[in-house]
């Protein structure tokens, strides 16, 4: 049961290109966000569509896929791990940000 603990699985579209970055250390790493739909008819009957974004993150091998492959609108398969973590803002305020870290893409088709 090890295998499942703190396991995401999403499938979404892009909804940004995803920004890559090459690090001093020559790691890269690309960021992009997803949005996962829900659709349910409300008490009215009406069809009601709840879309929940999602930050992503990935590293060396997965990373160079994405810049190489993945675009704006593409549907894709997400597989990580649910990580939290913050910073501080210029002004100095503390946020606080969780994301996926992706250890697998699978890619479905574009838009």
């Amino acid at each position: 049961m090890n295998a499942l603990r703190n396991r995401v699985q999403l499938i979404g579209n892009l909804g940004n290109e995803p920004e890559v970055i090459t690090l001093d250390s020559g790691k890269k790493l690309a960021k992009f966000s997803i949005a996962t739909n829900e659709t349910y008819r409300n008490a009215k009957g009406e069809k009601v569509t709840d879309t929940q974004w999602h930050n992503v993150i990935a590293w060396n091998k997965t990373a160079e896929i994405i810049e190489k492959y993945v675009q704006k609108g593409n549907e894709v398969i997400v597989e990580g791990k649910l990580t939290s973590r913050s910073y501080d803002t210029k002004e100095g305020e503390k946020r606080y940000i969780t994301e996926v870290v992706c250890n697998e893409l699978l890619m479905l088709g574009s838009k």
